[in-house]
Parts: structure tokens; C-alpha cells; sequence
């Protein structure tokens, strides 16, 4: 392992007629080549002058400084499984197993920050200190908490599998509670319809996607789940629709629903019964799948094609742009805004816990809630 460099940089301005902040430091880079190392120094503009001034400019630069101080780059071992030899084998005998978009997610994390940065890490030397800086590392470069604990628990899945298959002991392997994650940044808040904008939506739409709108409009239902569904998931008589699959939208097979609790049995509101007995009788295309959404070869919809022709109808009814999750948050806001309790909320999302419903809904102001704002104000106020 080469010698640590803890590095102070050099923080100077350049330019004549835009002088900007430049911060200049040197880094440790692994050559494909040889498989040596070598050092290489790093400038990285950090704003106009103008604009920041240089006590702002030294603490731009130190979040780079503290990236390259934190990660120390190791020498390929001459022996024993890297991280990027055991991906391999785990993508292989383990990740075939998984769901479709799971493995998407995981080969994405591998493929974009895992194997470039820790990949010729032994396993064996995949400890908590070393995850950590990894972190640290992802969190100067800009990456979001959420984003991190998503990329971790990719890694844990690879070093949980190489412990059971007696790679490294169990002593190597970190916990979650050992490691230090960023602080949540400031949420962007989801974008949703209101109940009038659904049904300027669904009025105006051709079938099948005015019958499909109402249906995730109605039941909250995301939109994998509303694809895979079959006619004979729809009981008129006991005013039910029974949630058992969901349609993977790149390749297009279904598969189990996102969790256990996702798999459930949801009400059939009459109006929404009286809507899809029409559309089966008038609009519905017979496939051997018994699909209750088929296009015209009864095959599985697209879901970038109903995405596209959504955008082109908010276009032309002025509405601002959004997916087909938007009626899913429309589903929840609109039954916390008429003050229903968030368990029942929570039943209707099919959320496994209470706080994932109110952690993504947090924007939403209940009646309830109002109120009882209202009658805080009168209380500490005065009439």
C-alpha cells in the first residue's frame, strides 16, 4: 500500500479577464497498464472570483482534498479474490435470481461506483474503515444519502454472499451501524394531481389509457402492478382487485410485486367496477394472457409509449409535466387531505410501515390537521 498523503492543495486565482479559483492537489491513480501506481496532479476550477471569495473557494477545495486524504488506493493482490472478481461470480450464480430491476440497480451501482473505485480491493480487506472513507469519498463527489445507502447495501449483499461462501470471515464484514452516512439533503418535493386534473385527464384520454388512468387513479395501484394485471384479477363480486404481480417494464415479463405487503387485495370502488365493465364489454383486446391492458398485438403495454402519450394529453390540457407515479401520490394525498387515517393510507399504498407512508407524503396537510392548527392559533392568538 503506498504511503497516505495528507495534502493541504494549493488554492490560486487565474485568469486576466475571468479570474477564477483554481484548487490544485495530487492523487493517486491505479494504471490498467502496469498495475502501478502513479501520481497525478489534479486542477479543478471552483468559481469567479467575483462571484466567491477565497475563504468560500478553501472550503470548495477541501471537500476534494478530504476525497483524496480519505481513500487510499491499494496495489492489486497478488492472490486471493478482488471485489471486482467476486462481482463477477456473484452477478452470475446470484443475480440471475433476483428480480429484473433489482439486478438493474445493483449492476448499475457496481458498474458506475463500486468497481471503479474499490474494485481491486481484496475482499478480505473490505473493513469498516475502508467502507467508510469509500462513503466519504461518494459524499464529496455529490452523491445524495439516499443514493449511498443504496450503492452500501449492493456491497453488503456481495460481501454477505463471499462470508457464507467462505471467502472471508465473518469478523471482516461491517455493520450499518459502524459506518457514518451524509446528512439528508433538502427533498424535492414529488410531483402529483389533484382530483380535478385526474379527471381532466381520464375525460379527455382514448381508451385503454382513460380506463388505465382510472385505475391508478382509483386504487393508488403503481404502474408495473396496473400492467401485469388480468381480467380475472378484477372480482365484481366481491368488489375487489387482487394485486399478485407486476410488469417489468425493460423486458417486459411479469413477475412477484416489489414486497410481500405489496401483494394484497385492494376495494373495487363501484364507480371504478361500473367503468371497467364497460371498457371489458366495448374497449377490452382479447390476449392469450388474459392481460386487462394489452396493445394491439396482446402483448404487454410499453410503459415509455403511455408515458409519451400522457405527456402529449398534460400538453394539451396545460397541465404541468409528470409521470404515471403522479397518480399514485394523487391517490395518497387526496385520501390524507379528506383526513383519513394514515394506517388505512398506509393499507391502501401497501406500504410494509406506517413512516415510509408519511415520509413520502409529508407534503400533504389533512383536514385533521388543519384543524387542529386552526385551534392552536385560536388558543395562543386570541379570537
Amino acid at each position: 500500500m503506498p504511503r497516505r498523503r495528507y495534502q493541504r492543495g494549493r488554492l490560486f486565482a487565474q485568469g486576466k479577464r475571468r479570474r477564477q479559483w483554481v484548487a490544485s492537489f495530487w492523487e493517486d491513480r491505479l494504471d490498467p497498464a502496469t498495475g502501478n501506481l502513479r501520481r497525478v496532479r489534479r486542477s479543478i476550477r471552483l468559481g469567479l472570483v467575483k462571484h466567491v471569495n477565497k475563504a468560500q473557494a478553501l472550503v470548495e477545495m477541501q471537500k476534494h482534498l478530504d476525497g483524496v486524504n480519505l481513500v487510499s488506493l491499494q496495489q492489486p493482490p497478488k492472490g486471493g479474490r478482488t471485489i471486482k472478481t467476486f462481482a463477477a461470480e456473484w452477478e452470475q450464480h446470484v443475480g440471475s435470481l433476483l428480480k429484473p430491476s433489482t439486478l438493474r440497480a445493483a449492476q448499475s451501482h457496481l458498474r458506475i461506483h463500486i468497481l471503479p473505485r474499490i474494485g481491486d480491493l481484496p475482499l478480505t480487506a473490505c473493513t469498516a474503515k475502508n467502507v467508510q472513507a469509500f462513503i466519504s469519498a461518494m459524499a464529496v463527489a455529490g452523491r445524495t444519502r439516499k443514493t449511498i445507502e443504496n450503492i452500501i447495501t449492493t456491497l453488503n449483499s456481495l460481501l454477505s454472499t463471499a462470508r457464507k461462501w467462505g471467502y472471508i470471515s465473518q469478523t471482516v464484514l461491517f455493520k450499518r451501524s459502524d459506518l457514518y452516512l451524509p446528512r439528508e439533503n433538502e427533498r424535492k418535493e414529488a410531483r402529483f394531481f389533484d382530483a380535478e386534473q385526474a379527471r381532466r385527464i381520464i375525460a379527455v384520454s382514448n381508451e385503454p389509457f382513460a380506463t388505465m388512468y382510472a385505475v391508478l387513479a382509483s386504487t393508488g395501484i403503481r404502474a408495473g402492478e396496473c400492467l401485469g394485471l388480468k381480467v380475472s384479477d378484477v372480482d365484481f363480486d366481491k368488489s375487489v382487485i387482487r394485486i399478485r404481480r407486476t410488469l417489468d417494464h425493460a423486458t417486459r415479463k411479469t413477475h412477484a410485486p416489489k414486497s410481500k405487503s405489496s401483494s394484497a387485495d385492494l376495494p373495487l370502488p363501484s364507480r371504478l367496477a361500473n367503468r371497467l365493465r364497460t371498457y371489458l364489454s366495448t374497449d377490452w383486446r382479447d390476449n392469450p394472457d388474459g392481460l386487462l391492458f394489452a396493445n394491439s398485438k396482446g402483448k404487454p403495454m410499453q410503459r415509455d409509449k403511455i408515458v409519451y402519450r400522457l405527456q402529449a394529453t398534460l400538453k394539451e390540457l396545460k397541465i404541468e409535466k409528470a409521470g404515471l407515479h403522479a397518480f399514485r401520490h394523487m391517490t395518497a394525498s387526496e385520501l390524507l387531505e379528506s383526513g383519513t387515517a394514515p394506517s388505512v393510507v398506509q393499507r391502501q399504498m401497501r406500504h410494509s410501515d406506517a413512516r415510509i407512508t408519511l415520509q413520502a407524503y409529508s407534503h400533504i396537510i389533512g383536514d385533521a390537521q388543519r384543524k387542529a392548527a386552526e385551534t392552536l392559533a385560536s388558543n395562543v392568538l386570541g379570537d
